[in-house]
């Protein structure tokens, strides 16, 4: 049985791994000409797919290339510098979490399976037909049994089979920017915080280049194409004009990116053979929803029960969706409220967000945890996912009528 995904990012790859394991011929599309290393910003693995990782064997990988961020210094004018302890404060939060810069995550993912993963670079997929028919961008016609957008939030594929589906614009603006590290950071985060802006500086120990990350706060949908980056540069420094420190992060010629934080509503993620996972089926909203733990997930789940249902992609796709409904449902709410508190409106939401931070990384651990977790709506809401165990990956020595999915000619990893 073959199966099409389209994007390389997070759930791609992770989807790719576990069909090919399960004995799928599968084969990932991507529009960039490689795996995109073009900067990127750091993302949060949660309990869930840290789990995933770890069931990948991948899991010392990933912890080997974590940002390694251990301490900030929090300034906001008027005030003195507060400085927080972000091993103590993320060690109160969970034992089981990994911040890493989410291109290298994607790597990891795509070495992970790419031996028995055919991945097809620099293509676009231009059409898909009733009968699994899918034209590309440059490639030939080629036909598939089942169809996958893992795109991402603006996901060609969800465009092509469900129309223009409307985002849903949560309230903030996010933008990243590689800049040198002129700062000589290492394990250390400069953050800087008034009433609806927060800007933060900080590298990961195997890089040489910085990352600025912004967020910003505004009441009405800004006007923008999302291609013009030099309007994007405009709105950015409109934001963050007479913010002391910041100015110097904004023009820079590293890599660039700008998009609202918006949420991927949608009744169903399948039609016909057609499924979307991810980001594009259902974000949360970038940067506030655990969206990258979310598709984790969901791509795990979708391989699983694509597997478990012997390929009937019908009985699969209505599986999926019921086992990760409840999860999406609550990442979405949880994303609502989080793009509200992750930039403080007033400055008596200043002063809790920079002293909050603070107070739980300077308490006795067991403590901080104890405060930290009676706070902390998102680290329930990933804690409380418990994964499905599904059927164990074919073994080499079965054969294609075993299931009658396994690529003639490969073996699974072991």
């Amino acid at each position: 049985m073959e199966v099409l995904i389209s994007g390389a990012s997070i759930a791609g790859p992770v989807l790719a791994y576990w069909l090919a394991r399960y004995g799928f011929e599968v084969t990932v599309v991507e529009r960039a000409p490689a795996l995109r290393k073009t900067g990127g910003h750091s993302v949060d693995l949660f309990r869930p797919a840290v789990d995933i990782a770890e069931r990948m064997g991948v899991l010392p990988a990933v912890r080997a290339l974590r940002t390694g961020t251990d301490r900030m210094t929090v300034h906001t004018a008027g005030t003195r510098p507060v400085e927080v302890d972000l091993r103590r404060l993320f060690g109160a939060l969970s034992d089981r979490h990994v911040e890493i810069m989410r291109d290298d995550l994607g790597e990891v993912f795509h070495d992970a399976g790419k031996d028995d993963v055919e991945y097809v670079f620099g293509d676009s997929i231009t059409s898909i037909s009733e009968d699994g028919e899918v034209t590309f961008e440059h490639g030939a016609p080629r036909r598939f049994d089942v169809v996958i957008g893992a795109d991402g939030l603006h996901s060609n594929v969800r465009r092509l089979v469900f129309g223009d589906v409307p985002e849903e614009y949560i309230g903030a603006y996010l933008a990243v920017q590689s800049l040198p590290n002129d700062l000589g950071l290492a394990d250390h985060t400069i953050t800087h915080v008034e009433p609806g802006l927060i800007a933060s500086l900080y590298t990961a120990r195997h890089l040489t280049d910085a990352r600025a990350v912004f967020l910003f706060r505004s009441a009405r949908e800004l006007d923008y194409h999302r291609r013009d980056v030099v309007r994007q540069r405009d709105l950015l420094r409109a934001a963050f004009a007479g913010v002391a420190g910041v100015a110097d992060w904004l023009d820079r010629d590293g890599a660039f990116y700008f998009d609202s934080i918006t949420q991927i509503r949608l009744d169903t993620w399948s039609r016909g053979r057609v499924a979307l996972v991810g980001d594009a089926g259902y974000c949360p909203g970038p940067a506030v929803g655990g969206s990258t733990s979310l598709a984790v997930v969901g791509a795990y789940v979708l391989a699983g029960e694509l597997a478990e249902a012997g390929g009937d992609h019908v009985r699969a796709f209505a599986a999926y969706e019921r086992e990760i409904g409840e999860y999406v449902r609550r990442s979405r709410a949880f994303a609502v409220g989080a793009a509200k508190r992750i930039v403080p409106r007033t400055r008596r939401d200043v002063w809790l967000l920079r002293n909050g931070g603070r107070l739980v990384s300077h308490l006795p651990v067991p403590v901080g945890r104890l405060l930290a977790k009676l706070g902390a709506n998102g680290l329930r809401l990933h804690d409380s996912v418990r994964l499905k165990d599904y059927a164990p990956p074919i073994d080499s020595s079965r054969s294609d009528s075993a299931g009658g999915h396994r690529r003639p000619g490969t073996t699974p990893p072991q």
